[in-house]
């Protein structure tokens, strides 16, 4: 079997670079080691890129400050650096929350098309930078799950009045819809689904689901997390503290940056099957969500978006573009991934 891919080349860094060492707070706990691990991926390939001249120490979510703490305590320079979600922030701006994912929105692979190819990282920190950060890719879940659901969700009628874990923009679009809204920090999410104070929670996908054993007290596990086509992780960086930093180590951190983003979605591709397989077999019933409830999400996720358009210049610029290049991305998608994928799938149902 051939060995991982090894950290990607990095421009020479010479003898004379600058010592420097900056703190890393993430946006998630150690026991998510595909999320937080990513952090400690990155650090370690800028620091094995400048033979050991530029260290990054990572704290986990609460060793320095919370996750709702992370963006702000880049900004005024608490720490250099965070790795986290801006969808956390969506409170800030709405559209902290579609630059990680929009209900509907773009797919992974669109996600890092549109970041890396079609201008995305320019656009995102034109928003970022008037908080002073600086932000790049830093890891893709892929489409996550829809969740957790206590009792079976046929129709739209059974939305009204369910009381979710669900953050963002995804509360807002369920919220038309009837759901009850519950921001709730993942620790405390299994109590409140066992003592029936919530109906449901959405976290991210079977790895990760695993851990955190809602199967045993919310056994409806629904499919797809459509608010969630990607979730796309960034790496934010004081603006003032990287634009210091000399041109070399400046591409040593784009390089390891990229490297975190590619292996994320690679990890959550290669644990999610079997995490999935021992999820069924625990007892979880898996289901996807009725075509009805999927057009009326859609439709409430269109709503939403022409509400906050209406009113928010920024949102409007960046959502503009975004789907414009969905709409492109799935005309291409149609022809050839689409038609392959759902073969693929055909065939391993007959057993070929």
């Amino acid at each position: 079997m051939p060995a991982a891919p090894a950290t990607p080349a990095a421009p020479a860094v010479v003898s004379d670079s600058p010592e420097i060492r900056w703190r890393l707070t993430s946006g998630f706990p150690k026991s998510l080691d595909t999320l937080y691990g990513a952090a400690e991926m990155f650090a370690k390939s800028v620091s094995e890129a400048t033979d050991g001249r530029f260290q990054i120490q990572t704290f986990a979510a609460g060793e320095i400050v919370g996750t709702p703490q992370a963006l702000d305590a880049v900004a005024n320079n608490t720490v250099e650096m965070a790795h986290t979600a801006s969808y956390y922030y969506v409170g800030k701006d709405p559209t902290y929350g579609i630059l990680t994912a929009a209900p509907f929105g773009l797919n992974t692979r669109m996600q890092n098309s549109w970041f890396y190819q079609n201008g995305g990282i320019d656009i995102a920190n034109e928003f970022y930078g008037k908080a002073g950060l600086y932000a790049l890719p830093g890891g893709n879940t892929g489409t996550q799950m829809g969740g957790w659901f206590r009792k079976e969700i046929k129709t739209v009628q059974d939305l009204s009045g369910l009381k979710m874990r669900i953050a963002g923009i995804a509360g807002n679009v369920m919220q038309k819809l009837g759901v009850v809204p519950q921001q709730i920090p993942g620790g405390d999410i299994y109590p409140a689904l066992e003592r029936g104070t919530i109906d449901a929670a959405e976290w991210v996908g079977p790895y990760d689901d695993e851990k955190l054993g809602f199967y045993k007290v919310a056994p409806y596990y629904y499919y797809p997390g459509w608010w969630e086509g990607g979730a796309m992780i960034k790496f934010f960086f004081n603006k003032e503290k990287l634009a210091s930093l000399p041109k070399s180590y400046r591409a040593v951190i784009e390089a390891a940056a990229a490297y975190a983003n590619i292996d994320m979605t690679a990890k959550y591709d290669a644990r999610n099957p079997g995490a999935l397989r021992r999820l069924v077999g625990g007892g979880a019933q898996l289901k996807p969500f009725s075509q009805e409830i999927m057009e009326a999400c859609l439709k409430a996720a269109n709503e939403f978006y022409e509400e906050t358009s209406a009113k928010n210049a920024e949102f409007k610029k960046v959502w503009d573009n975004m789907k414009a290049f969905r709409n492109e991305g799935y005309l291409w998608f149609q022809v050839a991934e689409y038609t392959y994928d759902n073969f693929m799938i055909r065939a391993r149902a007959r057993g070929l």
